[in-house]
């Protein structure tokens, strides 16, 4: 990753607001923490937003797909973060790897490009036939075929969010902050960075739009053991097992200007293809269906780093990959506020 030098950054010390108390904002307040910085985290409601719902693929290959093969490499970078991350954190991570899986013919063969993109990459994939899915994910019963991506990894969002919130203990304000008001460099704090998910404030609102996904939540006495991301009739679906049995399904990605919430045809297709793939999950029960947006960007790259405004900078537009990237993110934010550095991909005051 690419990375500039600028200037007038004071190195240490520094009093630092974040606002928004996501997976992505609780992470950055904790590197800086980590680095001796003094920080404060505002947000009325930490953690009800993607983060609640997220499923927590840290999938940088399974993620991969044509056109956007950028997030590999950075995608890569913060999964190796990931483990020192959880470690402090005291949170599980699993690391069975991603199944890959295509229901006929049709969709196996569109696994198969997805698959031929990553051997290409350098990527390790594990072709798996439907005798070999069978005895890999026994639980697998109507899939064609598919690959394995042994080092994709996968975390449960809502620990990660409960751990960093105790890590912070007084550091979080349970109540927003109005950066029009309060700008940066202020009397009490040298800079602020808006993580706020798919709503940022202004003068930031036009930079990110938000994209509705809903995620399921049941329960099952036959998990899989893998994350299965499959194609179902060309329609993609995911299902995530948790140690306690719970699975997370989803997610549809849906383009609009209203409240995101839970709809009977999304439920209905998350439910349906899952259970061609799985169909154990006749007899999971039901636990919750949810809805939030997704922090979508024009240019589809997430915006870290310094701003127009002077000690402001963003954390934010990260899309579907905001848990995988969220280690990363912290990192480039805290070698800004200490050196200067931008990652030139990700800077927001880039013209996408």
């Amino acid at each position: 990753m690419s990375s500039v030098q600028s200037t007038g950054v004071r190195a240490s010390g520094l009093r630092v607001r974040v606002l928004g108390a996501g997976i992505v904002g609780l992470t950055c307040a904790e590197e800086l923490v980590r680095r001796g910085h003094r920080v404060s985290v505002w947000d009325p409601a930490p953690g009800s937003g993607a983060s609640y719902a997220a499923a927590g693929m840290l999938c940088p290959a399974g993620e991969t797909w044509h056109g956007e093969t950028d997030l590999l490499e950075t995608g890569r970078a913060s999964a190796r973060l990931w483990p020192a991350l959880a470690a402090r954190l005291g949170v599980r991570l699993d690391t069975a790897g991603t199944l890959l899986v295509g229901h006929d013919a049709g969709d196996l063969q569109e696994v198969g490009r997805q698959a031929g993109l990553l051997e290409a990459l350098g990527e390790p994939v594990e072709p798996v036939d439907r005798r070999a899915l069978a005895r890999t994910e026994p639980c697998l019963g109507r899939a064609a075929g598919g690959f394995r991506l042994p080092e994709d990894l996968a975390v449960d969002p809502r620990s990660v969010v409960r751990a960093l919130l105790a890590r912070l203990g007084d550091a979080l304000c349970r109540r927003g902050w109005d950066l029009a008001r309060d700008p940066a460099p202020g009397p009490d704090h040298d800079a602020v960075v808006v993580a706020t998910g798919a709503r940022l404030p202004a003068p930031f609102a036009g930079l990110v739009r938000g994209v509705r996904g809903e995620v399921l939540r049941v329960r099952s006495d036959d998990p899989p053991r893998h994350v299965v991301r499959g194609l179902v009739r060309g329609r993609p679906v995911y299902v995530v097992p948790r140690a306690d049995g719970e699975l997370v399904v989803g997610a549809t990605v849906e383009e609009h200007d209203a409240a995101p919430e839970v709809t009977a045809g999304g439920v209905h297709r998350l439910l349906d293809d899952a259970r061609t793939l799985l169909p154990g999950l006749d007899r999971a029960t039901w636990l919750e269906a949810t809805a939030r947006d997704r922090p979508g960007t024009r240019d589809n790259r997430p915006l870290v780093g310094p701003t127009h405004l002077p000690g402001v900078l963003l954390a934010a537009g990260h899309s579907r990959h905001g848990v995988l990237l969220a280690p990363l993110t912290a990192r480039l934010v805290a070698d800004h506020l200490e050196s200067g550095t931008v990652h030139h991909p990700w800077d927001p005051r880039r013209n996408p």
